[in-house]
């Protein structure tokens, strides 16, 4: 697969399609790759990338930190994930493209519309995650590296992660730079030689900024409430993807479609029609 460096880290990415651009922010907690949109949980079952490269150009990345692109040690936000599709966009020569996410691809996709509206033609928001419990999930995720990482070093974190396949996600010992451990012999010495303190403070704040609500994290309401694009959201039902976070990105955003489908009836005979409808719905506008 093609690699793109943006903000100086590599991207791995895949076009596949005709017909508009479908910048595609991909499911899957902290490993938020691209073959998630066929391989992973629901969306594995849904098709949705087959139906929609009949009509557009899908563009797909592995998220930074995520199955081959790389990283940077540093206290990652929305904005930096957000900034990474947009760094594609411009990579590729497009200017302006629809949006989609899918859990937590959904926070990036909404960060990317408020900051870009002009580039942004509309957004799908596919089961968001958020909601009470996986806010506190995540800081108790973070929480177990952090202690690891005091009663150890860092270089027993890169030898954890050396030993084993597990993710950040199965196995927070490992931290969230996991994948670039295993694949970047460079990455991992420099991981190795950095501060712990200094390393400690900026997980820290990490976990703080990235996971701060109730309800779906990254936007913030006010930049929702003022943002002109058509959106269609689709809710989840479950402690990771509670149908609260999609009621409240209905609430916020002006031009939502809510298709209030429990996730038993979203099948690869309902989904991908529903999105194509709006995605239609919006490119003629």
């Amino acid at each position: 697969m093609p690699t793109a460096v943006i903000d100086g880290i590599a991207t791995r990415y895949e076009v596949t399609g005709e017909g508009p651009p479908l910048l595609m922010f991909s499911p899957g907690g902290f490993n938020a790759m691209l073959a998630n949109w066929t391989s992973f949980g629901l969306y594995a079952r849904l098709g949705l990338v087959d139906q929609l490269a009949r009509s557009y150009t899908c563009v797909m990345f592995d998220r930074r930190e995520s199955g081959a692109s790389g990283g940077r040690v540093e206290r990652v936000t929305w904005a930096d994930y957000a900034a990474q599709g947009k760094g594609l966009l411009t990579h590729l020569g497009i200017a302006r493209a629809h949006l989609m996410g899918g859990c937590v691809g959904c926070s990036a996709a909404a960060v990317f519309a408020a900051t870009w509206p002009q580039a942004t033609a509309s957004m799908v928001l596919y089961s968001p995650a958020g909601g009470p419990r996986y806010r506190i999930a995540q800081h108790a995720r973070f929480a177990r590296h952090l202690s690891f990482v005091t009663e150890r070093d860092l270089a027993t974190v890169a030898a954890l992660a050396l030993s084993s396949e597990r993710g950040f996600s199965q196995d927070p010992r490992v931290g969230p730079w996991v994948n670039c451990l295993r694949q970047d012999p460079a990455f991992a010495e420099g991981y190795r030689a950095m501060s712990k303190p200094r390393y400690e403070t900026l997980v820290a704040g990490m976990a703080r900024t990235l996971f701060d609500r109730d309800t779906v994290p990254g936007p913030e309401p006010e930049d929702l409430l003022n943002l002109d694009v058509p959106a269609l959201i689709v809710p989840g039902e479950d402690a990771s993807h509670a149908t609260s976070a999609a009621r409240y990105l209905q609430e916020c955003l002006p031009r939502a479609e809510y298709w209030d489908m429990p996730v038993t009836g979203q099948t690869a005979e309902t989904a991908p029609g529903r999105v194509l409808e709006f995605l239609g719905s919006a490119t003629t506008e």
